[in-house]
């Protein structure tokens, strides 16, 4: 992808500001992959967000700060996802008995199905996204984004 192409202009961009421009670029580009196959689910992806980290809790209730510092996009509005996700009935909440301060939060047993029938789309999904690239690549991209 060629970023001046993709910007619409003929001048050449700074290298550094260019960077910025086409990782900006890849994200949006990666995130609206995902958003269309999420999207026949009628779930977001920072709501499928919240599901894997309920569901990586196993039995074990999270907190909203938890989910909070879990998730890879990290935003104010924990509550109102958790929220749409309590009226689709995908995960529950409760009080805790021990600290009523503390609301417990964990994912149902719908909330697992509806990851079960994501997880292959998504593998797919992401297959394309990364069909460029093979497994030494990939390495090697890692490598560099760690340094952020």
């Amino acid at each position: 992808m060629n970023v001046e192409e993709v910007i619409k202009t003929d001048k050449r961009i700074a290298l550094d500001k260019r960077t910025i421009i086409h990782l900006s670029l890849v994200y949006n580009k990666v995130n609206d992959q995902i958003s269309l196959a999420l999207k026949p689910f009628e779930i977001s992806v920072q709501q499928f967000n919240v599901l894997r980290i309920l569901r990586g809790q196993g039995d074990t209730p999270a907190n909203l700060s938890t989910i909070n510092d879990r998730m890879v996009t990290k935003m104010s509005n924990t509550t109102r996802l958790v929220d749409k996700l309590l009226s689709k009935g995908y995960v529950s909440r409760r009080v805790c008995k021990i600290n009523r301060r503390k609301v417990e939060i964990k994912i149902t047993e719908q909330g697992l199905d509806i990851l079960n029938k994501i997880d292959g789309i998504l593998f797919e999904t992401e297959k394309r996204i990364l069909k460029n690239f093979n497994k030494e690549e990939l390495k090697e991209l890692n490598l560099l984004l760690d340094k952020f």
